[in-house]
């Protein structure tokens, strides 16, 4: 047994040599995770010096929600949150390798997960879309209300006094020129019965909210980056309602600002949505998951992208970016062989961040 097990490691790192890819020329070379509770900071600070460091990594997304102290609203925060002083732990880490560190909350979507409501419509019910939708006791995909996550009100009047104080201190304290406003996902928006948003143009409520965010943002310089999928058609496409939209706000991307980040996720098929965000005048980075060779074929994409367009669109190709959705103690488990997942086989998040950045092992 011992020696099939040395024998499948040999192979995956064979593999993973072969397939990763030399990207030093992309501007982006990303990497996004839920950020570590705190007892794991420490092991993640050394993730960072040697793991992310090593790779060339140069942007750090941390998925913070709600895990951090918050003074501005302390009621919000979750239990055993980062403290101050570790997040500046993870700061300092990413400013000694050169990597641009920028914190996520997810804003619109998400606000809800499985059989649970999170912590601002928890705590703020009044601001929930759907208040008629009730959270199930076991949760199922489908189901007859529709209900993945549930979505605020972006029209909410109270809402965004809020929502811009948990941003600006977030980003205060993470040092950040950038914001990652999460957006993906969001089945619920103009819903019929709510008060505020009921008829209006579902399209025009999502660009309402996302060049609302961005606007905050830039009163103090910082770049608002979003998931693009809800920009994308996906009756047109034939890519479908998970990674494009369905409900019509795919017609916002003639309406936000050129100057956001587009985050193109794709999990299942290279798909050459790249280009579309480019030729609309957005900088967009290609964003992997679990399978290290559609992660190969979207990395040679983004670099043909590069060498085969006008240079008033090259630049336009930022990059690479792999996306963990799992915290940091249950990825760094998997990554450094502590758990293993045998029925994944090749295809885990660790070995598509080993395939597109590289292994550092010998």
């Amino acid at each position: 047994m011992t020696k099939i097990v040395t024998l499948t490691v040999v192979l995956l790192l064979s593999f993973l040599m072969n397939t990763a890819i030399a990207q030093d020329i992309l501007p982006v070379r990303g990497f996004c995770i839920g950020a570590p509770r705190s007892s794991e900071v420490k092991e993640f600070v050394k993730f960072i010096n040697q793991e992310l460091a090593p790779r060339k990594v140069n942007v750090l997304i941390l998925r913070i929600d709600f895990n951090y102290r918050f003074k501005s609203y302390p009621e919000l925060q979750d239990s055993a949150a980062l403290t101050n002083e570790q997040v500046k732990e993870l700061v300092e880490a990413c400013h000694q390798n050169q990597i641009r560190i920028i914190p996520q909350i997810n804003l619109l979507g998400h606000q809800s997960w499985a059989s649970k409501v999170t912590n601002l419509l928890r705590v703020y019910p009044q601001f929930d879309e759907t208040p008629n939708v009730k959270m199930p006791e076991k949760y199922n995909w489908p189901n007859t209300d529709g209900l993945y996550c549930k979505s605020y009100c972006p029209l909410h009047p109270d809402l965004h006094q809020i929502v811009f104080g948990l941003v600006d201190e977030i980003c205060e304290v993470f040092e950040a020129d950038a914001f990652h406003a999460g957006m993906d996902e969001v089945f619920y928006i103009g819903e019929d019965q709510c008060p505020r948003c009921s008829g209006k143009d579902k399209g025009e409520l999502f660009a309402g909210e996302v060049n609302l965010i961005r606007n905050h943002l830039a009163l103090k310089n910082r770049q608002l980056w979003i998931w693009g999928d809800r920009l994308l058609d996906g009756k047109t496409t034939g890519i479908g309602m998970w990674e494009a939209s369905m409900n019509n706000t795919h017609k916002a991307i003639d309406l936000i600002y050129k100057d956001i980040m587009i985050c193109d996720w794709h999990y299942e098929r290279p798909d050459q949505t790249p280009v579309y965000f480019a030729y609309k005048g957005f900088r967009v980075i290609t964003c992997p998951w679990r399978k290290p060779e559609i992660a190969k074929q979207q990395a040679e994409d983004m670099n043909r992208y590069r060498t085969s367009v006008p240079p008033e669109i090259k630049e336009r190709f930022q990059g690479m970016m792999q996306t963990v959705w799992s915290g940091a103690g249950s990825f760094m488990d998997e990554f450094y062989g502590r758990k293993t997942d045998l029925k994944a086989g090749l295809n885990t998040q660790s070995n598509c961040f080993r395939a597109l950045f590289g292994t550092t092992e010998k």
